[in-house]
Parts: C-alpha cells; structure tokens; sequence
C-alpha cells in the first residue's frame, strides 16, 4: 500500500472522528494514530528508543 493511501485513510479516519465524535475525538484518533506510528516504526528497526533521548553530556547550550 502506497503512503499516498495510507495518509489518505488517516485523514479520513480523522475526518470521521471529527464529523461524528467532535473536536476531542478528533485530537484523540490523531494521538494514538502518532503513537501508533512511532511503535510500528521502533518495530520494523527504522527507529531506535535512543532518539528520543540525548545523553546530558550532549546537550547544546
């Protein structure tokens, strides 16, 4: 499937939520969709837990 139809079904997933369950349903499906992307690409290895956190030595001032 290409990311052209599965950004098409996201956002009309959120479309629906939106349409049918209001403003906070809608701003629910869009958090766990995020989630669920950041979990399907920490499991398929295109993304690793590190990334998300910067060791203190590194940190820019």
């Amino acid at each position: 499937m290409s990311r052209a139809v599965i950004g098409m079904i996201a956002g009309m997933a959120l479309g629906f939520a939106g349409y049918f369950g209001g403003f906070g349903a809608f701003l629910l499906v869009a958090a766990l969709g995020a989630v669920g992307f950041v979990v399907g690409r920490l499991l398929e290895g295109d993304l690793e837990v590190g990334d998300f956190f910067r060791a203190r030595d590194d940190r820019r001032r």
